[in-house]
Order: C-alpha cells, then structure tokens, then sequence
C-alpha cells in the first residue's frame, strides 16, 4: 500500500520503479539495470529469481562486479530453505521467544519484528562489507541473509551457558536476571525502569525512595537483592505508585542511577531530549499528507543536515526517469516496453 505505515517508514528517501520480470523486456531490462549497480537486494523465496532467469549467476554475468544481497527466512540452502514464516514464526524458531515473557506465563514476542529488522541491519553491514570489497578487486558476491540465524545469533548469553554448563537460560519476565530493583515497574502514569546497580550506590535508592528499611544490610549487595527480591520490591512499590515515571527517572539519574521510563508514542514525540536535538523530519506525502518521521540515527558534524530525507514514492513513481537517466531510453524505447507489458500493471 503506497500510504501503509511501513511502506512510509522503510521506503522514505528511495525511487520506486515497476518492472514485470515474468516477460522477456522487463528481465532484460532488469539485467540491464543490474550491469550499471553496484548492489541488488532482494527478499524473493530462495530460487524464485533463478527459474526466471536472473539467478545469481545471471547477474554476475551482466556485472561480475555486483554485490547481490539476498535476504530470506532460513536462507538460500538447508532442509528449510523453502519453508514459509512470519515475524512470530522467525522470533519462536531464532530461540529469542524461550527467554522472553514471565517465568510462569507462555512465551512471548517482542512487540516490535525484530527479528526482520535485526536481519536488515545484518544485511547492510555484510553488504557495504563485500561493497568495498568489490570495489578493491572488481569481484563482486551473494551475500545470504537469514532471518531466523539473526535471531539465534542474539541471544545474548543463552546458548553460551547451555553450551557450557548445559543450564537453560529461563524467562524472567520484567525482573530482569532475577533480581529486585532491576526491572520494569508500575508508578502513577505508567511504567519505569529500575536499574539499582552498582551496589555502592544502593544507599542512593533508599534515600531517593524514602524507605529507611531499603538500606537494611541484607540488600546492600545484587545477590542479597535477588534472595529478597519479593521483600524488596514491596517495600520500593508505595513510593513508586506515587509518582510520575518522569520525575522517577529524573530523580533517579540525578542520582547517579540508571533509572529510566516506558515511553509511550506521545512521550516520545514530546521528549524534550529528541526535540533539543531537532531528530524529527516533517515530511509531506500525496497520499498520506504531512507525517512526522524518526530522524536520522547519527549526528553529523559539522554538516548536521548531511542526512538527506524524502518521501516514500507512490508505486513505480520513477520509472521512466529511472531507465531514461541511467540506461540512457528514450521516449520510443519507453513506449515499446510499456506496449510490451515490462512494466506490469503499476503506473509509469
């Protein structure tokens, strides 16, 4: 959908052309475009672009220097390769859903697909990786991506500690490595983090909380924390509930401790932090009018504006500019491709 939000987000700042590769003109022409790039990323199903023609090999043939980056569930080889899967699906089988949610609950997803979005990250650093690579020596390669492998490669210490000690790194839920004050807690509007560490700044919590029992000796230290952690967190919740997860964390840094908040969307559009930093852009899209995106995720100085942003494009807004500015078309050659079905069913 031209005016769906992740078509919005992900797409913002590109060019969008249509080709029917299913005909002989739009793979030719796709070959053609392939020969003058140094990148080609596609997410088809493992195979699918080699029975139309423009499998790897293909590619390599029309630019021996072109790096092709392809991204799939479980990868281009393996007894999964041509299985089917969504987010939940990658997020359950990459070994991240057996260590999120509540020790006693079913296991859960994480609310954003991480596992995608991890493995676009992946892609992009194998891809400027074998880019400069290419550039160097003029041999270019097929990076393969899998999202499923990008999840279990995260799994922070779990797989390490069954590895060695055979031990199964169990959910926790919001109390984070099983311990009191280290987690997320309910206050008055919301949610906040808790991270009481390191132990010589306990004292801090106790006076910051107004609990003298905090500062009692059996909590001073991360284990004794952990083995009284119902006691604890009993005694921190009145305090909590009372006030605001801003003026918690504020109250917590200022001290020294890595307290935090559970921002909602309309908290984050209203952090004054983001907004010092001017890391929104307004951007205006035909369809979907005037949107306010996440900024750029680094600051460049001395140029901050080096960050180009632009709209996501309608569907195959750009193609005839596309094939005219760098395979050189003219209006005729454009007529006769577009009389010859290359360019599908999208506007042009």
């Amino acid at each position: 959908m031209e005016d769906g939000a992740w078509h919005l987000y992900l797409n913002a700042s590109k060019r969008s052309i249509g080709l029917d590769i299913k005909t002989d003109e739009g793979r030719e022409t796709l070959l053609q475009l392939a020969a003058q790039a140094d990148v080609l990323v596609e997410n088809f199903a493992p195979g699918t672009l080699g029975r139309l023609g423009l499998g790897y090999e293909e590619l390599r043939r029309a630019n021996p220097a072109l790096v092709v980056t392809s991204i799939s569930n479980f990868g281009q080889t393996g007894p999964y390769r041509d299985w089917k899967a969504a987010e939940v699906n990658l997020y359950a089988m990459g070994g991240l859903m057996n260590i999120t949610g509540e020790p006693d609950r079913e296991p859960l997803k994480e609310g954003v697909p991480l596992a995608q979005l991890g493995a676009g990250q992946n892609a992009f650093v194998a891809t400027m990786a074998a880019l400069m690579y290419a550039e160097e020596t003029g041999e270019g390669q097929q990076i393969d991506i899998s999202i499923a492998e990008y999840a279990t490669n995260i799994l922070e210490n779990a797989l390490m500690q069954y590895s060695y000690s055979g031990q199964e790194y169990t959910r926790v839920g919001n109390r984070g490595y099983g311990r009191a004050a280290w987690g997320i807690y309910p206050c008055r509007d919301g949610f906040v983090g808790i991270i009481a560490g390191p132990d010589h700044r306990w004292p801090e919590v106790a006076r910051i909380m107004e609990r003298d029992e905090l500062a009692d000796p059996r909590f001073s230290s991360r284990r004794g924390r952990q083995d009284n952690a119902d006691e604890v967190d009993a005694l921190m919740l009145p305090w909590l509930i009372e006030h605001d997860k801003v003026d918690i964390f504020k109250a917590g840094q200022e001290s020294g401790l890595g307290f935090s908040f559970v921002a909602t969307m309309e908290d984050i559009l209203e952090m004054e932090q983001l907004l010092y930093r001017d890391y929104f852009v307004e951007l205006e899209h035909p369809t979907a009018g005037g949107l306010r995106y996440p900024g750029a995720p680094i600051s460049c100085e001395p140029d901050a504006n080096a960050w180009v942003f632009g709209r996501a494009p309608l569907y195959a807004e750009h193609t005839r500019q596309v094939l005219s500015d760098w395979l050189g078309f003219d209006a005729a050659r454009l007529s006769e491709l577009a009389a010859a079905g290359a360019f599908g069913g999208g506007q042009c």
